[in-house]
């Protein structure tokens, strides 16, 4: 990897219009981070939590107003190469990280149904508001970007017939005065995987055995995302500003009538 030093300074300077200037963006927008917040930063091991944590603390180190980050690992389960591989990469990068245990790998393998990332990812999201309230947190930093975004609108169009996407923020509903925040909203994958390339890294993919052997629906939504793109340009982010641009006048609000 290269140096720490090039890595951050990499962040606001060769990426801060392709990664930092949109991150800084999104928590204006939606006002993610306030003062005197104590946001727990969620890392999974891959590069999209790797990259937010290094963008919070590159916002933090900029700042003017005061706020804490506690930065949380969650380890479902993952082999020691695995877990050594995540360790390793936060002290590179001096991500001062609290890790924790659970079983989620295993209750996802004795688990059947078609849906092995979904469940996954509500079971994690739920340990994770556990381990940030225990923490002192009132908010959780997640890091799906730009195209998880609209991979998700399509997902839920095409495979369960409704509309609904990831919001920026949003409050919890088991826990109370938690919020989820999606600092990297704006962020196109590509953009982190260059970002990756050039600083030398290499992160986990998904460490888990069930999704190696069952590729799953989202693999398929993503090729389809880059398919509509190649044939209409700025599909994606038209797909991005339908969630906020929702016609109510031309919508079916009352579910009772398309049952009918």
């Amino acid at each position: 990897m290269k140096e720490l030093k090039e890595i951050e300074k990499s962040i606001q300077k060769k990426y801060r219009k392709e990664i930092f200037s949109k991150f800084v963006k999104a928590v204006k927008d939606f006002n993610l981070i306030e003062e005197n917040d104590v946001i727990g930063v969620c890392i999974s091991g891959g590069k999209d939590s790797f990259l937010l944590a290094k963008c919070m603390q590159e916002l933090k180190r900029h700042n003017k107003f005061h706020y804490e980050l506690k930065f949380i690992v969650m380890n479902p389960g993952y082999n020691k190469e695995n877990l050594d591989k995540i360790i390793s990469n936060a002290k590179n990068l001096n991500i001062p990280i609290t890790i924790f245990d659970s079983n989620i790998f295993e209750v996802i393998k004795e688990t059947k149904g078609n849906s092995p990332c979904y469940l996954c990812a509500r079971m994690r999201r739920g340990c994770l508001y556990s381990k940030a309230k225990e923490l002192g947190c009132n908010k959780i930093a997640l890091g799906h970007h730009f195209n998880d975004v609209i991979e998700t609108i399509l997902l839920n169009m095409i495979y369960n017939g409704k509309f609904s996407g990831m919001m920026p923020i949003l409050n919890s509903d088991n826990f109370e005065n938690m919020k989820l925040i999606r600092p990297m909203f704006y962020i196109k994958e590509k953009d982190i995987i260059s970002w990756v390339k050039y600083s030398e890294l290499e992160f986990l993919d998904c460490a888990c055995s069930v999704t190696k052997k069952n590729i799953g629906k989202r693999k398929e939504i993503k090729e389809l995302s880059y398919e509509l793109v190649d044939m209409y340009e700025n599909a994606d982010i038209n797909i991005l500003n339908s969630m906020f641009n929702v016609n109510p006048n031309t919508t079916f609000i009352d579910e009772t009538i398309t049952k009918k």
